[in-house]
């Protein structure tokens, strides 16, 4: 079973201004696959204290996946927190996701995805918007078995 943290990272939403449906739409999507995984969810301001708090509390996780700050607007600070906490960097998986978003909307090229690892926990920083974060999760559900299987040190 795969342990997964889901943290939006949005001022609106943490502040109750509006209901946070991206965040739901990942679990939503991973439970509709039928991945065999306990997934958590959580919301944070756009604030690089409580983003760091949010990720470290949730390592040893498998996955974290992090939606939203990943722009480039002036509190667009998940990036940022995800790299100064990671060991590694995962830059295939942004390619990827950026690759793939810009057939959507040639917007994509304004998101400041990272992934990462720390330890034995895969970060991953997808975009705010329901649709990004629709791609994004539905492009990593095949990859995340074999991520959590490499990261334990099996064979490729």
């Amino acid at each position: 079973m795969l342990e997964i943290a889901v943290i939006t990272i949005s001022d609106r939403a943490f502040r109750g201004e509006y209901q946070d449906l991206s965040g739901p739409s990942i679990v939503e999507l991973i439970n509709e696959n039928h991945i065999d995984a306990d997934v958590t969810l959580t919301i944070v301001p756009d604030d690089k204290v409580q983003i760091k708090k949010a990720i470290l509390h949730n390592m040893g996780k498998d996955y974290i996946f992090t939606n939203g700050g990943t722009g480039i607007s002036p509190r667009d600070v998940t990036p940022e927190v995800t790299k100064a906490i990671c060991d590694k960097e995962l830059p295939g998986i942004c390619e990827m996701l950026r690759r793939e978003s810009y057939k959507e909307t040639p917007f994509a090229v304004f998101s400041r995805c990272f992934a990462g690892i720390k330890n034995e926990t895969i970060i991953v920083n997808f975009p705010g918007s329901v649709k990004a974060v629709t791609l994004c999760t539905k492009l990593m559900l095949p990859l995340l078995e074999h991520g959590k299987q490499m990261i334990l040190g099996g064979k490729h």
